[in-house]
């Protein structure tokens, strides 16, 4: 599944292209993907000005000059692509914009959605009222995490993927940067100690910044829109490294499975 890095690696490409364009003409090709598209969605775009692009966790966001937002969800394996030569089965929405640039959502397993927010109701939007702060923002601090973890039983790798706590972490990242911080996936969240949570705030930072600066990781089904590859899995700690050395002490990489996800981990650098 496509996550932050990725989607604002996807973002970024379509501001590209997007950016200040007038939507000449949209079209679906299918009524729906993990749920119907909204009610008319080809009526509200057709003819609007994007005004900006943004993301909100692993959602993206379109702006119009009709205070009206296009949220896309990649599921698990949509991405948009950048003027296609041919549209397939799989290009469900397909964008047409004034300058002649074509863009297409394409999303084999359909595991996807797109909604059409109110601007100014973006915060309050069900999906984001109770979403945690971005993990890029100056919203997640050391003392943000010691407070929502606070009493805590449950693993902290189970609580930094729970939204609430923190928006828009994945399996893959949480990973990489409970390694980076030293920090045992499988330790009770309310008894990582303030100090631990003071490594992990900037490396989760870290990480992320890295991922999205190589255009995120290529996995399964992710391609940037431009059709290039994402380069970060090639410099994954432990992240589906299980059984090779960790790059630290030498000790073979561990997994475990954790909520039906795996864990990947160092056994002695994770405490």
């Amino acid at each position: 599944m496509p996550e932050l890095p990725e989607v604002e690696t996807t973002v970024r490409g379509l501001a590209r292209f997007l950016d200040g364009e007038i939507l000449a003409r949209v079209t679906l090709n299918r009524a729906d993907l993990r749920r119907p598209f909204p009610p008319g969605l080809v009526q509200a775009l057709t003819g609007a000005r994007v005004t900006g692009l943004g993301r909100r966790a692993k959602y993206g966001l379109i702006q119009t000059d009709r205070d009206r937002t296009m949220v896309f969800h990649l599921g698990m394996s949509g991405r948009w692509r950048i003027e296609p030569e041919a549209l397939g089965k799989h290009d469900h929405l397909v964008i047409e914009t004034g300058s002649g640039h074509r863009l297409s959502l394409c999303d084999p397993r359909r595991f996807g959605s797109v909604d059409l927010v109110d601007t100014a109701g973006l915060a309050a939007w069900p999906p984001f009222a109770a979403m945690g702060p971005e993990p890029l923002s100056p919203g997640l601090t050391a003392g943000h995490l010691a407070t929502a973890l606070a009493g805590r039983s449950a693993a902290i790798k189970l609580m930094l993927l729970d939204q609430r706590i923190v928006a828009g972490l994945g399996n893959i990242y949480v990973c990489e940067a409970l390694y980076r911080a030293r920090i045992h996936p499988e330790k009770p969240a309310g008894q990582v100690s303030r100090a631990a949570l003071t490594r992990l705030v900037p490396a989760i930072r870290a990480v992320l910044d890295e991922a999205i600066a190589a255009g995120g990781s290529t996995l399964r089904d992710y391609a940037q829109p431009d059709g290039q590859l994402g380069y970060f899995a090639k410099a994954f700690d432990v992240y589906d490294r299980e059984a090779q050395d960790c790059r630290s002490c030498g000790r073979p990489i561990g997994r475990i499975v954790q909520g039906g996800r795996s864990t990947w981990f160092c056994q002695r650098c994770q405490r």
